[in-house]
């Protein structure tokens, strides 16, 4: 609301101006990152779940794990690596001068690394385990009956993938791709670091150097919009194709043995997008960690770091308990209205983190200086900025944007005890009150715990809020990793980078680990 009411009435209208100069460069730029990563993360992400379930081959039972790994890695840590690894001064070129005895690049072409479809590749490397995990999970779910009456009818391997498999995993594919597209339309790091203009860089350029709050919500607004169009283009993809399972238990698929040097090609087909997402921005980074052993003593590093867990972990838990408490006061009350309001707390999810930052920051800065001005009158004391003047507008982004996360966890939780546990905790004269802290707590345990680590880890990761509603000199690892990043300095950049990276690794283990469990209880079942 709060953006679209100062882009609808700023105080200085540039409107025309950026239609006339910048908007068009920037919706071909984000209309051409968003085609291109939905595109190109889809084919990794659906290809890779279809070899690892429908396959056997090299590695298989260790690959299909490795794949979730990307997801620990922030998409501009990985920017960070690839320019440091295939720049004009780094180790490819380096060494191809060396070996061919060129003096310079005039002497040989290589490709641009800081360009559009460098940051394509990139945050299709960042985001292509949405996709595959889902895929993943869809084609696992589907009968194996299907693909014995295609084979039986001549189907070869290809028309098994076209016209059976991805038409059944359509929804996932969709779902997963709607995902990827939104990050990408929200992501800051990589298109800054690789210098292509998108409506998420034009909202920094225009609000911090142009100082125009107003043009900055104008472009929010239409990040907003495009974000919306993503959600209702992947609805309307699927409303006049429906799927259904059998009611019968199905007979699950029988993956194919590969041998020989398919067997290999398709292990080298899941290994590279691994390689790319996770192991070169890892390598890199503990390259330049080991080669800068003082950087981990940095001034600022630990600072940083506390910085990081207060936000975070204040996050997390306001988060995961007002998620609680709002999904059980919803199956209390049992009320129409309540169920029909609850998906709406989801929506901030959909948000990126630079829409949200300025639809927060201004009418928070507006009751900071009513707050602060109603003290000084009382106390004759000026307290200061005491909520965009402290961590409160971050914890207040993070709580808003990540809300999802603790929504879908709790409500899921609460959906696995049985109801008949409840009921007899009332029937015994429990408040309830009693009935959420000694029976549901306890139930839920995991669910509550896993929760609260991936708000936390995603907070982590977040940046463009961070960087636009951090008060003056406070910094997280998140923001000190793009900061020196963004002078060349990976070697001070690459402690703050690798700690990002493993309470991602922590994040990425437990969901392994729950999707594990759920595949066992498929297969006991």
């Amino acid at each position: 609301m709060a953006v679209g009411w100062m882009a609808l009435d700023p105080r200085d209208n540039i409107w025309p101006h950026l239609i006339s100069t910048v908007l068009p460069r920037y919706l071909i730029n984000t209309a051409v990152l968003t085609g291109g990563v939905g595109l190109l993360a889809s084919a990794i992400g659906a290809g890779a779940a279809w070899l690892v379930v429908m396959y056997r081959f090299p590695g298989h039972r260790i690959l299909q794990w490795l794949l979730l790994l990307p997801l620990a890695i922030p998409a501009y840590v990985g920017a960070y690596a690839l320019t440091d690894f295939l720049d004009y001064s780094g180790p490819v070129q380096t060494a191809m001068r060396g070996a061919f005895g060129w003096a310079s690049a005039r002497d040989y072409w290589f490709p641009e690394i800081r360009s559009r479809e460098a940051a394509v590749v990139v945050l299709s490397a960042a985001l292509y385990p949405y996709i595959y995990l889902i895929t993943r999970a869809a084609l696992r779910e589907q009968s194996g009956a299907s693909y014995e009456v295609a084979r039986a009818l001549g189907t070869g391997p290809w028309g098994m993938v076209w016209r059976v498999g991805l038409p059944l995993a359509r929804p996932a594919i969709a779902a997963g791709a709607a995902i990827a597209m939104m990050e990408t339309v929200a992501d800051f790091g990589v298109v800054d670091h690789f210098g292509v203009q998108t409506l998420t860089t034009g909202i920094f350029s225009t609000w911090l150097s142009g100082g125009n709050a107003g043009g900055a919500a104008q472009l929010a607004l239409v990040i907003l919009g495009i974000v919306l169009a993503l959600l209702m283009l992947e609805k309307l993809s699927r409303r006049r194709v429906h799927y259904y399972q059998s009611a019968r238990q199905a007979r699950p698929v029988q993956p194919q043995r590969l041998k020989g040097a398919a067997g290999w090609v398709a292990t080298l087909a899941c290994v590279l997008p691994v390689a790319l997402g996770f192991v070169l921005p890892v390598a890199v980074m503990g390259s330049h960690a080991l080669a800068n052993p003082e950087a981990w003593f940095g001034r600022g590093l630990g600072l940083a770091l506390w910085h990081t867990i207060m936000t975070g972990g204040a996050a997390a838990v306001i988060t995961v308990t007002l998620a609680l408490f709002m999904v059980y006061g919803v199956r209390l009350s049992g009320q129409r209205l309540p169920r029909a309001v609850l998906p709406l707390t989801t929506l901030g999810y959909a948000a990126p983190g630079a829409v949200l930052a300025v639809g927060i920051l201004i009418p928070l800065a507006g009751l900071d200086h009513m707050l602060a001005d109603t003290v000084l009158a009382i106390t004759g004391h000026d307290p200061g900025l005491l909520l965009t003047g402290s961590a409160f507008a971050i914890i207040l982004a993070y709580v808003v944007r990540f809300f999802a996360i603790a929504q879908g966890a709790s409500d899921a939780a609460f959906g696995r005890v049985p109801p008949s546990l409840p009921m007899a905790a009332r029937s015994l004269g429990r408040t309830p009150g009693g009935v959420l802290r000694s029976l549901y707590l306890p139930l839920m345990r995991g669910s509550v715990g896993s929760a609260l680590l991936l708000v936390f880890v995603d907070c982590v990761k977040e940046l463009p809020a961070t960087l636009l509603l951090r008060p003056f000199n406070f910094e997280t690892l998140a923001t000190r990793t793009q900061e020196k990043a963004s002078l060349e300095n990976l070697g001070d950049a690459s402690p703050a980078a690798l700690l990002v990276c493993a309470v991602g690794l922590v994040a990425v283990a437990i969901l392994a680990r729950a999707d594990q469990a759920r595949a066992d209880l498929a297969r006991a079942r």
